[in-house]
């Protein structure tokens, strides 16, 4: 343990890389090695199993909805039009102002 103490930020970011890549493969490997155990197990007894591999479907990608109202005074306020309305669009609203004064 010691001997990273010794390393720079950018040497423990390079050693934590190369250590998650150990990992993951040897996970890989594993995985292999047991559904290879299964495949056998079930021919052994005349038994077909269906494996189904779940780390190969699609990721679900989300896209990112940009802004659609901003407000007047804090651009960094904004808001996309989606879900519930924030507190400062409401208290602008409730004061008599339209919504379509902060469309950016």
């Amino acid at each position: 343990m010691s001997e990273y103490k010794n390393l720079s930020e950018n040497e423990l970011q390079v050693v934590i890389k190369k250590a998650e890549k150990a990992l993951k493969e040897k996970k890989v490997e594993k995985r292999k090695e047991v559904i290879a155990q299964i495949r056998k197990l079930s021919d052994s007894i005349g038994v077909t199993v269906e494996i189904i591999d779940i780390d190969n479907k699609r990721a679900k990608t989300v896209k990112k909805v940009s802004a659609k109202y901003c407000h007047p005074d804090d651009s960094s306020q904004t808001w996309t039009g989606r879900g519930l309305t924030p507190k400062w669009m409401k208290e602008l609203v409730d004061s008599g102002r339209d919504k379509s004064e902060f469309l950016i």
